[in-house]
């Protein structure tokens, strides 16, 4: 973390904006979680936004956490998330204050984001220096570290996503986003998923990757490293059931598709 003067954001009692667990993974598939926590740094209190509202989809990807540890251990792939809230920063877009849409928002669908608005450039450098750029170093720096040791890696996104929005419910249970960039890993978990005739299951949707999304594109494109994005639904990640079933599913359709299988048993979970 950079220790320049005016970084006042992070404090002693604050957690780090990184949080990796079991560094020493073998399996081939890097799980990254960029809106894994709902931390706030102590410095910016509640952000002016109810625990109720920050506790909410917009807060985070709720289930995200729990299910990228239970992959990591399952798996045992090396698992890297991001602890704060997407209120204070979003890691998934762009760190510029240009950028659209903002990785720091003033309204999240519909929720005012008090302490977001009218940030000046020494507060929207810190959250960038302390929380967006760690984190994304962190992901960097554990592809060079494979890379130089020969391990192979596959940069596997995990996210969730509201089953409500704007009045309209969202069929799917579970989408793959891929871009025309190096997407054969992505469309291979696509097609098992498909096979499974109990999943409903989004090509791009509920969301599209595209520019707007930063992580993957950073990390896996100019590289070539194969990748997917999982978006599941938020109220299937709701009780350890609901984890357990979901680790099996993605464990399985990654496993296969690292393989090369066409099915791996889709129908049984």
């Amino acid at each position: 973390m950079t220790t320049a003067a005016w970084n006042t954001l992070l404090s002693a009692g604050d957690p780090d904006p990184v949080a990796i667990r079991n560094p020493s993974g073998t399996a081939p598939f890097l799980l990254i979680g960029d809106h894994a926590g709902n931390v706030i740094p102590q410095s910016l209190g509640d952000l002016g936004v109810s625990a109720a509202e920050r506790a909410r989809h917009i807060g985070w990807d709720i289930g995200i956490a729990a299910l990228g540890a239970e992959l990591s251990r399952h798996l045992d792939a090396v698992w890297i998330a991001q602890n704060y809230s997407r209120l204070v920063i979003d890691c998934n877009r762009a760190p510029d204050a240009c950028a659209v849409p903002n990785a720091v928002v003033p309204v999240s669908d519909g929720t005012p984001i008090p302490a977001n608005h009218g940030l000046d450039d020494a507060a929207r450098a810190a959250r960038v220096d302390e929380i967006h750029a760690p984190y994304q170093d962190a992901i960097a720096a554990e592809i060079a570290r494979r890379t130089a040791a020969g391990q192979p890696t596959v940069l596997v996104a995990l996210h969730s996503f509201t089953p409500m929005m704007a009045g309209t419910k969202r069929p799917w249970h579970v989408g793959i986003l891929h871009d025309g960039a190096n997407d054969g890993f992505a469309r291979a978990v696509l097609s098992l998923l498909q096979s499974d005739p109990l999943l409903t299951v989004g090509d791009n949707e509920p969301y599209k990757m595209d520019r707007i999304d930063h992580t993957i594109p950073r990390h896996a494109f100019a590289a070539g490293l194969p990748y997917v994005e999982f978006e599941v639904r938020q109220d299937l990640l709701g009780d350890a059931a609901g984890i357990d079933r979901w680790c099996g599913i993605v464990a399985r359709v990654l496993t296969a598709a690292a393989r090369g299988d066409a099915t791996c048993g889709m129908r049984h979970h």
